[in-house]
């Protein structure tokens, strides 16, 4: 015998709401519609454990970018995409696939409002991981949604799959047609999600859900300084640098870095533990094998759109080294062109005449990021992200300057010398831009929410009347992109609440 339990006194109230015509729902209260937030209050009470195995089940994909195999060939995305087909069949929501775009729709309308989410995730240390970085982690830090992808971009795909299911559910009748996009090549390689911008209408207003809150209106434009070192033999006597690595990815803040020092002393390292004494968030563990020093260093993996947020491991160990000024091998002309013309400062600096902010973006960032060894030498990785204000040819020609000056003080002819910047972003015209502050402070209580700027580099500038909308508060640290990434339990709905009422106020 079936016994039904009694409803909940919240469900109670939710239900007699329900009933009510539209028309008497339609009021507004403190900028955000009463059916708005009704939806909002819906979603939160019914789908939290939905949503929160919705983003189990994403995660357990290994969604990286694989050198030379395309998305629509690897395995493991067509699994992933699998899975989201299964999970917008079993909320009702239409689902097409073209391949590197994922499109998940409700309603039929012409007019259409777009969410822009994408599904592939930035390689990770597994090593460094309470729990691996693929299973969905709740214990190891109560509160939290530990893994790769909670924030950037699978946690938000979860939130925006349940705030459509909540207004098919509540029957709400919109008058425009609501798109989930899904990219797969977001962290690695824009041109097929162009390419597809060319074949196919978009939404004529769109949200970001990949960056920050309250709305994100300009995006620093993504820049790379690649440059090596040459392979030079060096047998000595004299104390050398005879390896220098560090870093993982171009857009990840490193937080390891090692060094390997020939004919070391006890001298030479009382000099470098007493630089090491001046470094705040950095840990070091020095071992002795003969007269070979290695050094590893520890510091703070961060997205390197917010290098504040981290401590560059790679940059702090060149500053460790700066007792001596090293014989010009590889790694010795690395250590010392990192001294020169970076040091432990975020802004460029001491990299010649590049330095500059925007009054509304900031400063421009310079961080060296990834060091690789090659056939031909020491690899570095410079990432860049550049405001408005300058010009993309100035800060070619102020980048060839500087190396060309170091080059001739230093004896050393670098090697695959290249650059690459990008353009920022601004977004002044987006119609949706005061619904979604209205929206914010509603939820939040933060009333006098401005729109802001961002270090990182979303599709929103590929999408017509584009901003970003969350996932992560203002003055917290973007945990994306770090070894430590994970979203609270409490943002994770507050995420699903905000996304509901603004499709609605957006849509209806």
């Amino acid at each position: 015998m079936l016994v039904k339990k009694p409803k909940s006194l919240t469900s109670l109230l939710l239900s007699c709401a329900l009933l009510l015509p539209l028309h008497l729902l339609a009021g507004v209260s403190g900028g955000v519609s009463d059916i708005a937030n009704k939806a909002a209050q819906y979603a939160e009470a019914t789908y939290q454990a939905e949503m929160v195995e919705s983003l189990r089940q994403l995660m357990t994909f290994n969604t990286i970018a694989i050198e030379g195999l395309a998305s629509t060939e690897n395995p493991v995305h067509q699994q992933f995409k699998a899975e989201l087909a299964r999970q917008a069949k079993q909320l009702g929501l239409d689902y097409t696939d073209y391949g590197y775009v994922v499109v998940i729709g409700l309603g039929e309308s012409e007019q259409r409002v777009g969410m822009i989410t994408h599904g592939d995730i930035q390689p990770f240390n597994a090593s460094k991981w309470a729990q691996s970085p693929l299973v969905l982690d709740l214990s190891s830090e109560p509160g939290k949604l530990i893994g790769r992808g909670t924030e950037d971009d699978k946690g938000p795909i979860s939130n925006a799959l349940y705030a459509m299911k909540s207004i098919k559910d509540l029957k709400i009748k919109l008058n425009k047609r609501i798109e989930l996009y899904v990219y797969m090549a977001e962290e690695s390689d824009w041109q097929p999600l162009r390419e597809h911008i060319k074949q196919h209408s978009l939404p004529q207003v769109n949200i970001t859900l990949d960056a920050e809150y309250p709305v994100v209106t300009a995006e620093k434009g993504y820049g790379t300084i690649s440059l090596t070192f040459p392979k030079t033999s060096l047998t000595s006597s004299k104390t050398y640098i005879s390896e220098f690595t560090g870093g993982f990815f171009g857009s990840q803040i490193p937080e390891d870095a090692h060094a390997r020092i020939e004919n070391a002393d006890q001298q030479l390292l009382g000099k470098i533990k007493q630089v090491a004494k001046s470094h705040t968030g950095m840990s070091y563990s020095y071992q002795w094998q003969g007269k070979q020093l290695s050094i590893s260093a520890l510091g703070k993996s961060a997205h390197s759109s917010k290098p504040e947020d981290g401590v560059n491991a790679i940059t702090h160990l060149a500053d460790l080294l700066t007792v001596n000024h090293w014989p010009n091998n590889s790694s010795g002309a690395l250590v010392n062109f990192i001294n020169n013309q970076l040091g432990t400062g975020l802004y460029g600096d001491k990299f010649g005449d590049i330095a500059f902010s925007d009054d509304f973006m900031g400063p421009m960032t310079v961080q060296a990021t990834v060091l690789k060894t090659t056939a031909k030498g020491m690899a570095l990785n410079i990432n860049i992200r550049r405001p408005s204000g300058k010009t993309t040819k100035q800060l070619e020609l102020e980048i060839k300057a500087t190396l060309a000056e170091w080059q001739q003080q230093n004896q050393v002819t670098l090697l695959d010398v290249s650059s690459k910047i990008n353009e920022p972003f601004v977004q002044k015209h987006a119609p949706q831009i005061d619904t979604l502050l209205e929206v914010f402070a509603f939820y939040t209580g933060i009333a006098d929410a401005k729109p802001v700027s961002i270090g990182g580099g979303t599709n929103s500038r590929l999408f017509p009347n584009a901003v970003s909308f969350g996932p992560s508060m203002p003055g917290t640290e973007y945990t994306g992109h770090s070894e430590h990434e994970f979203i609270t339990k409490e943002q994770f709905i507050l995420n699903l609440k905000m996304y509901t009422a603004v499709l609605i106020e957006l849509a209806k």
